[in-house]
């Protein structure tokens, strides 16, 4: 499939791949998790299943992110919801199911609490509202936390490649999207795959997101032995069951 870009509203570049749903189907919406992008196994597994039910399926890369346009240290949570409901507005019509990895879980809440008309249902995995705030922040020495406030950034390893910014304008702007302080008011069905050897993401904050969310049909599996990425042929094999079980209601 060819990767597009489109101009956002916003005047940012972003590239993203898209295939039409059938008469009546549902398009799935895949989002990205942090300094993640379109490419991944678990995006591409969605991309290939959702073709082969006829359900449409749109991939994007966020700014900073991927093929998109802009640097990864400009972007914040308000930055990157503008992204995905850009996307989503114009490159989709009709129901949708969104699908959202890690950070990408925030911001398919984000996104289906602006377009709770148009969004059916949620797959989550290893969801992280608030990530910025609950997890990241207090994982900084009172050092890294100081030099954030004062000089704007600091640099974090990452387990995954080179280190990169955390920025000062990422921590506040996340404080604006917070959502687990309260019920999280989404009528439809959610599924959430959570590992239980997630070090990024631990699996009680799974739960406390379920107990947040007002639905009823909701459920959550959790993994014992699996990781954040949650990527092996098992765990896409659970994924596309729960994007199966959206695309029949």
């Amino acid at each position: 499939m060819t990767t597009e870009s489109f101009t956002s509203p916003e005047g940012r570049r972003l590239a993203f791949r898209r295939t039409a749903p059938g008469t009546g189907k549902p398009t799935f919406v895949w989002l990205s998790g942090f300094k993640s992008d379109m490419s991944g196994g678990k995006a591409m597994a969605v991309e290939a299943w959702a073709a082969a039910q006829g359900c449409g399926a749109l991939l994007f890369d966020y700014s900073g992110h991927g093929q998109s346009g802009g640097r990864f240290e400009d972007g914040t949570i308000s930055a990157w919801r503008a992204d995905a409901l850009a996307a989503i507005d114009a490159q989709t019509d009709g129901p949708l199911v969104l699908v959202g990895s890690s950070m990408g879980g925030w911001m398919a809440l984000l996104a289906a609490l602006a377009r709770l008309e148009r969004v059916k249902g949620l797959v989550l995995i290893a969801p992280a509202p608030d990530f910025t705030e609950t997890l990241m922040w207090p994982e900084f020495s009172p050092e890294e936390q100081t030099e954030i406030m004062q000089e704007g950034f600091t640099m974090r390893p990452s387990a995954y490649g080179e280190p990169y910014p955390i920025t000062r304008a990422l921590i506040e702007d996340g404080r604006r999207w917070s959502l687990m302080d309260g019920e999280i008011a989404f009528a439809g069905p959610v599924r959430i795959l959570q590992g239980m050897q997630d070090a990024d993401v631990p699996w009680g904050h799974a739960l406390a997101l379920a107990a947040a969310l007002t639905t009823p049909d909701l459920v959550l599996q959790l993994i014992k032995d699996g990781d954040h990425r949650l990527s092996r042929d098992e765990d896409i094999t659970r994924l596309l069951a729960a994007c199966a079980e959206m695309a029949a209601l």
